[in-house]
This record gives structure tokens, sequence and C-alpha cells, in this order.
């Protein structure tokens, strides 16, 4: 039986990962912590996905890439994150033309502690769900969606709710930036 999701309210969990940043040699790689948006005093998005050299992730992943600036205009620290390796993640990187010029790490939970700490493991083949969260600059998760293997997600509606958060305010359905909030 899987471990219940790390949901809304908690206390993102503590760690300190190996990430790919880079193709240049010598400078592929980066230790990246929980710490490292919190120090900054910054927002974190970290989207994971489920296996490397598949078909649905890098549509998701470049997707995400498009939007950099987006997330940075927001002051918020954007990681990719799958239960593979750091070196099967600079592999990929160098094989798809969709990943080689990725702005942002791509996390390396090889020992599944992460990921397993959120709850987000599948149960048979042990691979992290597709699952996305916001994270505020003091730790905490505001926001969690995850979804089936197969099905991507939408990057737009990340973004919805990253700018609907930052307000502090009561956001309707639909809200988008810029819209009024409702007052109270």
């Amino acid at each position: 039986m899987a471990n219940s999701i790390l949901s809304v309210g908690a206390e993102f969990p503590s760690f300190k990962k190996t990430s790919v940043v880079s193709l240049e040699k010598g400078n592929e790689f980066y230790e990246i912590s929980s710490n490292d948006h919190r120090a900054a005093g910054k927002w974190m998005v970290m989207f994971w996905w489920p296996k490397d050299f598949t078909f649905v992730c890098p549509t998701e992943i470049a997707e995400f890439n498009k939007h950099v600036e987006d997330f940075s205009d927001r002051d918020t620290l954007l990681i990719g994150a799958s239960t593979d390796s750091e070196f099967v993640h600079l592999a990929w990187r160098k094989d798809h033309d969709d990943l080689r010029g990725l702005q942002f790490p791509m996390l390396a939970d090889t020992s599944k502690s992460l990921a397993e700490e959120l709850g987000i493991l599948e149960t048979n083949e042990k691979i992290a769900y597709r699952a996305t969260y916001i994270v505020d600059p003091q730790g905490i998760i505001r926001w969690v969606s995850v979804n089936d293997l197969s099905v991507g997600r939408n990057v737009g509606e990340v973004i919805r709710v990253l700018d609907a958060l930052q307000t502090d305010e009561l956001c309707p359905c639909n809200w988008q930036k810029g819209e009024a909030t409702l007052a109270v």
C-alpha cells in the first residue's frame, strides 16, 4: 500500500540531492537542497515525472522550460525531478533536442527517499507519479497536483495557481493574474 501523499499545509521534506544543471563538461552537476529556495526567500515549484527516455515526460519538461522566465519573474525556483540518476538525466538531456537547453535543474532522487516521503511513488515500479508541488518561501506546501502516469499536466494552470497564491487574497474560479480578487 502506498504512503499518503503529502499535501497542502504540510512542511515540504528536507532534501539534499544531486541535480543536472548543464551540459558543459565539469559543470554538469550541482547539489541542490530544500534550503536553497528558503534562504533566497523564494517560492519553489517542484514537478516530478515517472521516467527519463519516455514519451509524455519530455513534452512536459520542454513546456516548463518555455515558461522558465514566468517562474523567475514570480521569484520562484523551478525544479524538475524523477527517481532516475543524474547520469541518466544527463544522457537524456544530451540525447533529446527539446531537453538540451533546459534552464532549471533536473533533480535525481535515486534513493527514492524524497518521492517516498512525498507519498508519490507508484506501487509496482516504484517510480514517481506526475506530481507538482508549489511551496512557499517558508517551506509550506500550498498546492499539490498529481496526475496518472499517462496524462501530462498543464503548465499554465501551475502558473495561474502560483499567481493566485502569491496574491494572498481570495481568488475566484478561473481567476487570472490582473483580475479582481474577492472582497470579504
